[in-house]
Parts: C-alpha cells; sequence; structure tokens
C-alpha cells in the first residue's frame, strides 16, 4: 500500500531532511523557541475536596491559558502506562503491519494508520510535511468504535485502550461540571451542549522519531484544536510547546499529569469566556517523542454554537452555530468558518 512513512524518511535521511520537512524561518524552532525559558502551565490538583477553590483554578485556567495540567486524577499510573506500552510497541513494529491499518484512500472517517489531518502548505511546488507518524481510533462511545482499525497487534492494544477510556470517564465527567459552573451554568449543561452521553473520544497516537534536523522542522505545526477538550498524556521526551503573548515556549511536563487543552468548540459554547490553546509539537534529534491525545469531540450532526444561558442583548454570540461536521471540514480545507 506503501503509506507514507516519517520513520522511513528517517531511515533514509544521512544527517539531513528532505525540503518537505524544512519550515519557514518564521516557524523554524530553533529561530522562533524561547530558549533558557520554560512555561510551566497551571497545575491543578484534582482531587481537592474545595469545589468552590477547583472551579476558580479551572476557570482561570481555561480563560487565561487555554492549557494546564491535573494531577491526582484518579486515572491509575499502571492504565497509563499499558496505553502507553502497547501504542508504543505497536509503532515499532514493521512497517507492513503498521501499513494493515492505514485509512483507505476512499474512507470518509479519520480513523486507521498513517493519516493526514489538515492540507499542508504548500511553498511553491513542495507541500510542507509535519515529521510524524500516526494512528486514529474513536474509543468511545461503543457505538462508533470500529475494531477493524484497533492494532490486533500487540494482542493487549484493545483491553489497554478500553480500560484508559474507562478511566477517562470520571476526568470528563468532573472537568465538565467544572467548566460549567464556572461560567454560572448548572453542572450539566456543557456535556450536554457538547452531545451528551454520545461525545466521542477521538485516540490520537503521534509518533515522532529521531529527527536529525529538529531545529528546523515541526513535528505538528501551529494549531489550535478543533474538539470541546483534548486529554493527552505524553512518554518522557520534551516537545509540547504553547504560544503566549505571540512567543513559543517549551512547556514543562509533569510526570503522571494529564495535560488539558481547551479546543474551540469549548471556546465557541462558551461564548470566548474560555480560550483555545495555540499549540505545536518540536521533535528530538536523539529520541523518539510519543503523544497520546483524547479529543472529545462532538458527534459530526451535532449542532454547536455560543450557549444560549451565555447569550443576551449585551453578549451577542461571538460565533457561529452550526454542526460538528461543517465546522471540521471548513477548518481541514482552510476555508473560513
Amino acid at each position: 500500500m506503501g503509506v507514507e512513512s516519517v520513520e522511513r524518511e528517517r531511515e533514509s535521511s544521512e544527517g539531513t531532511i528532505p525540503a518537505e520537512f524544512i519550515r519557514s524561518e518564521n516557524e523554524q524552532p530553533g529561530i522562533t523557541t524561547v530558549h533558557g525559558k520554560v512555561l510551566e502551565v497551571p497545575t491543578i490538583d484534582f482531587s481537592d475536596p474545595d469545589e468552590e477553590k477547583l472551579i476558580v483554578q479551572i476557570t482561570e485556567a481555561s480563560s487565561n491559558w487555554g492549557m494546564y495540567q491535573i494531577v491526582n486524577h484518579d486515572i491509575p499510573s499502571e492504565v497509563i502506562s499499558k496505553l502507553q506500552a502497547v501504542g508504543k510497541e505497536f509503532f515499532e513494529l514493521p512497517q507492513e503491519e503498521k501499513e494493515a491499518y492505514a485509512k483507505p484512500p476512499d474512507s470518509g472517517s479519520i480513523e486507521g494508520y498513517g493519516t493526514k489531518l489538515f492540507k499542508e502548505i504548500s511553498e511553491g511546488d513542495i507541500t510542507k510535511k509535519g515529521w510524524v507518524d500516526n494512528l486514529f481510533n474513536k474509543i468511545w462511545p461503543p457505538s462508533v468504535i470500529n475494531y477493524q482499525f484497533w492494532p490486533k497487534n500487540p494482542p493487549s492494544y484493545r483491553e489497554a485502550n478500553e480500560e484508559y477510556a474507562k478511566h477517562m470517564h470520571k476526568v470528563v465527567e468532573k472537568l465538565f461540571r467544572l467548566l460549567s459552573l464556572g461560567l454560572g451554568l448548572e453542572g450539566q449543561e456543557l456535556k450536554k451542549a457538547a452531545g451528551g452521553d454520545n461525545l466521542e473520544y477521538l485516540l490520537k497516537i503521534n509518533y515522532y522519531p529521531p529527527c536529525p534536523r529538529p531545529d528546523l522542522a515541526l513535528g505538528v505545526v501551529a494549531h489550535t484544536d478543533m474538539s470541546t477538550v483534548t486529554i493527552l498524556v505524553p512518554n518522557d521526551v520534551q516537545g509540547l510547546q504553547a504560544c503566549k503573548d505571540g512567543r513559543w515556549y517549551d512547556v514543562k511536563y509533569i510526570p503522571n499529569a494529564l495535560v488539558i487543552h481547551i479546543g474551540d468548540q469549548m471556546e465557541i459554547m462558551s461564548n470566548g469566556k474560555y480560550k483555545s490553546v495555540l499549540h505545536r509539537t518540536t521533535v528530538n534529534k536523539d529520541k523518539t517523542r510519543i503523544s497520546w491525545p483524547v479529543f472529545l469531540e462532538p458527534p459530526a450532526d451535532h449542532v454547536v454554537g455560543p450557549h444560549p444561558q451565555l447569550v443576551n442583548a449585551v453578549n451577542q454570540p461571538k460565533y457561529k452555530t452550526k454542526k460538528y461536521g461543517d465546522y471540521v471540514y471548513c477548518k481541514i480545507n482552510k476555508l473560513p468558518q
């Protein structure tokens, strides 16, 4: 099938990278990263019994940063370790085994191995690419799961992912409740507005092999997530960067924390109170970086807009109301919303 693979490019490179991976100077991390300073985004103790304090912390972090880390979240460390182990094992398989899970070219779904999400920018005759391979799987609810795209090797892949999804529910419920209360809404309102029990968990494994020129390339270019919220765990290799006041900083990761990104749909539902975070990923010369974001997404035909209780004569809607699938189509194809 010959799926394009960064791992294959790496194996054939000899200290250089092809032109399609070299970013323009205003994107190159060697030039645009603030060196010597690490961004310490807010860290929130999710087990704090003082709910009022938690609401304030979550609201401020979601409004001022759009990215934070939660600790003491009750997902056992061994559950996260198993998720990471099976993902790593899959990407270390021979290329032809991974390609068995490739997304069919005519598929309308994002699921599968080696998929590209956004249309890449063309500069002259060169289409730019990120230094990353991907695997996408929907892991919740059961009605949207397509096991055709779940690796059968390693054999424990399914069990590890289902266990992670099961533990994720409590985090999702609590986070949405706190985000709702922070807007002065009833606790269930934002989850309901995002699709309720039909909210989809889309797991993406990002695999960033060592890159001979990490100063020139990016794993994932600057973007905001389309989701309501993204919940991410990385391995121990630094790579996540956030844009703060127009400058790019490395984000300090706390072991066993969950990294939370506010996504576009949450910004829309909050009518701009919560901010979708602009972030990107760098790569490493010697080490493989892997991350496991779970995008919490409304079903494609679910209509999302500013929450009616947050809109009035004084606070006019700042965003259009539209089906999530239409929003995704416009963003992927770089069309105006």
